[in-house]
């Protein structure tokens, strides 16, 4: 279990493949996350990368101002269909397609994408639509 922020920080960038792959795989407590958002900005990538990572903490990164933030959370498979919505209507034409890819994106969510501004992810959205009958 990684007991700081100041643990995740280090494991991640360490040289050590082990060690490095304890960021991306180990839990950690509620406030140990809220405090690597607070403190390290430009970890919230590896946050949302870890496969741990509580639904809270990614509804938090859903609204980072970087959108390769989004797009991380919008590949996490533990979504919420109230999250998906949400990102579905992302200013970021990755984050919406990676909704579109979601496994779990409900119906409406698809169809609402099926409009989208961008080709990609309108044709994504009409192929999982017409897979799913």
């Amino acid at each position: 279990m990684i007991e700081s922020a100041e643990e995740f920080i280090r494991l991640r960038s360490s040289d050590d493949p082990e060690e490095y792959g304890r960021a991306s795989a180990e839990s950690a407590d509620l406030a140990v996350w809220r405090d690597i958002i607070a403190r390290y900005p430009e970890s919230h990538f590896w946050v949302a990368h870890n496969k741990t990572v509580p639904l809270e903490i990614l509804q938090m990164l859903a609204k980072d101002q970087d959108p390769k933030v989004r797009f991380m959370v919008a590949s996490k498979r533990k979504l919420t269909p109230d999250l998906l919505t949400e990102l579905a209507a992302d200013s970021d034409e990755s984050v919406r397609l990676a909704v579109a890819r979601h496994k779990r994106a409900p119906r409406g969510v698809l169809e609402q994408l099926c409009a989208d501004t961008w080709e990609e992810v309108r044709d994504v959205a009409r192929d999982r639509l017409d897979r799913s009958g």
